[in-house]
């Protein structure tokens, strides 16, 4: 009797560890989810349009991230300037929208990026272009 009242107090504090799941790190929990803090109040440093439906945007850490809109804003690739609705709490994320022309555009996406992609050498002015290779 006395062998089995041991064992079993044992055998849980075997069982209960192995049973138990490890609680998930902040990281893991918000790993795929970007925001930029404070878009509102100086959070956002620069912003590049990709084309009618992608935004990049860079924030005060020098971070980039990119915005994939719910639908094109045609006048996106040529304006100068842009809004940001960042909602009550400030910060820029997938929730989040943009306003161009006065027109509002639905954010469905925002992730971290390395860099916007390079611009192409279409369009270069004939100064910027690259030198020719001398004819032989």
């Amino acid at each position: 009797m006395k062998m089995s009242a041991l064992l079993i107090p044992l055998g849980l504090l075997v069982a209960v560890p192995a049973m138990a799941e490890p609680a998930p790190t902040a990281t893991a929990q918000h790993q795929g989810q970007a925001s930029i803090p404070f878009a509102d109040h100086g959070g956002v440093d620069d912003w590049r349009a990709g084309d009618s439906r992608t935004i990049y945007f860079r924030d005060s850490h020098r971070q980039w991230y990119r915005a994939t809109l719910m639908s094109p804003a045609f006048d996106l690739p040529y304006v100068e300037h842009i809004g940001i609705d960042a909602g009550p709490t400030g910060t820029l994320d997938k929730f989040g929208a943009v306003v161009v022309k006065g027109q509002r555009y639905q954010i469905t996406s925002f992730e971290r990026v390395d860099a916007p992609p390079k611009k192409s050498g279409k369009g270069q002015h004939r100064i910027d272009a690259p030198k020719a290779k001398p004819a032989k």
